[in-house]
């Protein structure tokens, strides 16, 4: 075996982290099949006289040009100063703000459209996650297997309207009484499969509730091996079991820790509900939360919060936006859903979604990396696009400010990844993923939902017309 000098690997690194600059310069392709839905097609574009929110956490900025070639910002700055080039396609935004297109790191092809059954709707999610400004996500999840990573391919190849897809593979999962699950029985089992999905194209891993230590701490081994990162909605392992064996990162906020269950026993999942129980009861600045969190820190797990799909549960709540797009009879099943959890009196959620929120936020003042999603499943509700608008709002109801709501939304979203220097901010070299808002989302979070037009890597799409395209069709493709 070769090795290499100190002076080879210095030089090596420097070229990888000289990379993205490369990786991004190209904008992306447009076929035939997504041509309809582009308002903007050029290879330079000045956005002119328009308030800059940079996903920093830095205040915004009035009056500023931005400047997309091939791909990625060429120029930021005051308009006075910043002149658009020659030839460019000249866009004023007097009035409205752009930011970085949202990373989010919780999300699905999937609905439920059945008792324990989840359609496969990843055409029309697609376009509904970039109609909302959402140009990278992860796909929390796979009950599938194949459309994940062909969606992914297809939309790098501008043969489909979406965004950059981190594609999980199929759920690592033990016994389990789900019907589009596997059941990893074995640490061998639990390394092939990770494995084969990561040869077949994926590059995320999720692990779920009945998986044993033994099988996750293979899966990790697995997945770090070929340079991914595993996430894991648990039950049956801890938080801070999952922490010491190595995973990247945890779902849903806290709502799926059981370390706080008095009874609980190693690699069963007590049940979500008695580990909801358990964690309404926790007092955020007490002694075990906070060692739990000085755990996850110290080891660099990153916490997904997905308030959406909680709120969705809760008949007090508003109802949620986006219904609209759904086929009648998922609009009813939802509502059904929602008259049937408000007839149920041992429904803790009005107490512990207020829980959870104290929660997140004290692990982010911390110092934790929250990062954001959504999770369309539960009882229905969470609808891609509308839904990432909500939970940027729900982190300003948790106690962020709407700036710092949209740094967890873009840059948080991308440093998980490794991708900060190519995403998540905007910034002269980043990509140019940039999404225009008729508003001002810095001071009145609300605003994300104006979305005006959403950039994906230098090309314009027109939110209305990707909307339009699904909109009353969603649960049949």
């Amino acid at each position: 075996m070769l090795r290499s000098s100190p002076r080879a690997v210095l030089a090596l690194t420097l070229a990888l982290a000289a990379a993205p600059a490369t990786f991004v310069a190209q904008r992306a392709p447009i076929g035939d099949a997504i041509r309809d839905f582009v308002a903007v097609d050029a290879p330079v574009v000045a956005l002119t006289n328009v308030r800059v929110i940079d996903g920093t956490g830095a205040p915004a900025r009035e009056g500023q040009t931005l400047v997309l070639r091939d791909g990625v910002i060429a120029a930021l700055g005051p308009a006075a100063s910043t002149p658009p080039p020659a030839g460019a396609r000249v866009i004023d935004l007097a009035g409205k703000s752009v930011i970085p297109g949202l990373v989010m790191l919780h999300e699905h092809l999937y609905y439920p459209t059945g008792p324990g059954v989840y359609g496969q709707l990843g055409q029309s999610f697609v376009r509904l996650y970039l109609a909302g400004g959402v140009t990278t996500m992860r796909t929390g999840g796979n009950l599938n297997g194949y459309m994940d990573l062909t969606l992914k391919q297809r939309v790098e190849a501008g043969e489909a309207a979406g965004p950059t897809i981190d594609a999980t593979m199929p759920y690592v999962n033990g016994v389990n009484q789900f019907v589009q699950m596997t059941n990893l029985t074995t640490e061998e089992r639990a390394r092939r499969h990770v494995a084969y999905w990561a040869d077949e194209g994926a590059t995320s891993v999720k692990a779920y509730m009945q998986i044993s230590r033994a099988a996750l701490g293979t899966a990790i081994r697995e997945a770090h091996a070929r340079g991914l990162k595993i996430t894991g909605h648990l039950c049956s392992v801890t938080y801070a079991e999952a922490a010491a064996l190595g995973i990247d990162n945890l779902e849903h906020g806290f709502f799926a820790a059981t370390d706080f269950v008095s009874d609980k026993k190693p690699d069963e999942c007590p049940g979500q509900g008695r580990g909801q129980q358990s964690l309404a009861q926790i007092d955020p600045k007490g002694t075990q939360f906070q060692t739990l969190i000085r755990t996850l820190i110290e080891r660099k797990v990153a916490i997904t919060s997905t308030l959406t799909v909680f709120e969705a549960g809760m008949p007090s709540r508003p109802e949620p936006p986006g219904l609209d797009v759904l086929v009648p009879q998922l609009r009813e099943q939802f509502r059904r859903n929602r008259e049937r959890t408000a007839a149920n009196p041992a429904n803790i959620m009005p107490t512990l979604l207020p829980k959870a929120m104290a929660l997140e936020r004290e692990f982010a003042r911390a110092g934790g990396l929250l990062v954001a999603g959504t999770d369309p499943t539960g009882g229905g509700g969470v609808i891609p696009g509308y839904s990432n608008h909500r939970q940027l709002e729900l982190l300003v109801e948790a106690g962020f400010t709407p700036l710092e709501a949209l740094t967890i939304g873009t840059r948080n979203g991308a440093r998980y990844l490794g991708q900060e220097a190519r995403i998540g901010t905007l910034a002269v070299g980043r990509s140019a993923d940039v999404v225009v808002i008729d508003g001002d989302p810095s001071q009145r979070i609300a605003d994300v939902r104006k979305v005006q037009m959403v950039f994906r890597r230098g090309v314009g799409f027109d939110p209305q017309k990707l909307v339009q395209s699904v909109s009353g069709s969603v649960g049949l493709w």
